[in-house]
């Protein structure tokens, strides 16, 4: 940003204390003081591994798109990752390392290519109805009582059932999948044993069904993975599990948080949030879409990437990195940097410049990032506009965040409104 000059502080404050409840309900201000003195700076995380953490935004685009930072566990310094200590808990234990938060090339660029076969953008832009259909459900779902927690009952299931749909889980295997997912998403405060025993449910479940599914095909994207090929190399059963389960994974609880943040966002802004209102009942979308790239960068669903180990030594930011370091882009600190955004801690749907790295950037860059704003967009505008007095029933300050390290976001949202029928475009619920 032009103009922007870093404060030199001969004396600067003490450095802010990480990883505690305060940090997880506001980390804003530790991020601005690491940026500010200690822009990559060594810390150990609450699992006991020490990882570098890098906070400006040039800093974290060069890091993430460098290829000296492996993806690979295996270039990790110490056995951290073998004790479940970095990573997706237990997805060692269950065999499902083989996806593309976890390679490198060749392998990532063999897998990616083949994934994208499948996961392609037409696939997303016609799944759009079915989005909406949920949306709408959900919503009817608890319209008339005049309340409800946008966590458990809108942003959480929202993603799951797409992505089930999307996968081609059957419909009377979801609520499994929605259960899973929710040990999953809890695991910031509950036993990592429980996640590990999750996941090995949904891999144990996903081998089956791709297994089921090979003897007939049909539109989904399990499918899709199945008859993807590349110069007659197609993704073993394994890859296959492995790729659906890190698109479930990914794909799901990013979503939650980008609703979650997002709306929470909103409804403590009531002049931005109202000015999505009248862009939307004006039938326009441009504000929506902006808007939506703004929530992602003001307070995104990833706070952190996930892991990155040098492979050989590097300098980030003027701070050398010995081999084996682990590395920890903070996405939530680059995302408010000044000297890349204009007032970067104020809100502003109709910011135009928001090169955000809330998905990454390089050959990680998120592949689900276009249904996670299909969905996002579809949350967002669906219920501004059939709830528009939706307010907060709660202090938010007595809103509590999940306590993880990669991502970011509410443990519930209650809110409360004046249920208007018809008038909000709501006759009965639909019952589909």
């Amino acid at each position: 940003m032009a103009g922007y000059r870093r404060r030199v502080s001969e004396t600067p404050p003490p450095a802010p204390e990480l990883f505690t409840w305060e940090f997880a309900t506001d980390p804003y201000p530790a991020y601005a003081w690491l940026r500010e003195h200690a822009p990559v700076h060594r810390t150990r995380l609450p699992s006991g591994v020490e990882a570098w953490l890098v906070t400006r935004y040039a800093d974290a685009r060069q890091a993430l798109a460098d290829q000296r930072l492996s993806k690979n566990p295996a270039h990790h310094a110490e056995p951290a990752h073998a004790k479940g200590k970095t990573g997706i808990p237990g997805e060692r234990k269950a065999e499902l390392m083989t996806h593309l938060l976890n390679i490198d090339p060749p392998d990532h660029t063999r897998l990616r290519r083949l994934v994208s076969k499948a996961f392609t953008p037409r696939r997303v832009a016609e799944f759009a109805p079915r989005v909406q259909e949920l949306t709408d459900r959900l919503i009817d779902g608890f319209a008339q009582k005049g309340e409800a927690d946008l966590i458990h009952e809108f942003a959480f299931p929202l993603p799951i059932y797409a992505i089930c749909d999307l996968l081609g889980v059957p419909p009377e295997d979801q609520d499994d999948f929605r259960d899973w997912a929710g040990m999953m998403i809890r695991h910031g405060g509950g036993p990592r044993g429980g996640v590990a025993r999750s996941v090995k449910k949904m891999r144990g479940y996903l081998l089956e069904l791709i297994h089921r599914k090979r003897g007939d095909l049909g539109d989904d994207l399990i499918s899709g993975l199945i008859r993807a090929s590349d110069h007659g190399e197609h993704l073993t059963e394994n890859e296959a599990a492995a790729m659906a389960f890190i698109l479930l994974f990914a794909g799901f609880e990013t979503t939650v948080n980008l609703i979650g943040n997002g709306t929470f966002a909103l409804l403590r802004d009531p002049v931005q949030r109202g000015r999505l209102q009248e862009s939307l009942a004006a039938g326009e979308r441009g504000l929506l879409e902006t808007g939506v790239e703004e929530l992602l960068r003001y307070d995104g669903p990833v706070e952190m990437a996930t892991w990155r180990f040098a492979t050989e030594p590097l300098v980030i930011g003027g701070q050398a990195i010995a081999v084996g370091d682990p590395v920890l882009v903070v996405l939530a600190a680059a995302n408010r940097d000044p000297e890349r955004f204009e007032g970067p801690d104020v809100l502003d749907l109709s910011r135009r410049d928001s090169q955000h790295l809330g998905y990454g950037h390089g050959i990680h860059y998120c592949l689900g990032a276009p249904l996670a704003r299909l969905e996002a967009q579809t949350a967002l505008a669906t219920l501004f506009t059939r709830l528009p007095d939706l307010r907060l029933a709660a202090d938010p300050s007595d809103l509590r965040w999940r306590g993880g390290l990669i991502m970011r976001g509410l443990r519930t949202l209650p809110v409360e409104f004046d249920f208007g029928g018809r008038a909000q475009g709501i006759d009965e619920p639909s019952g589909s």
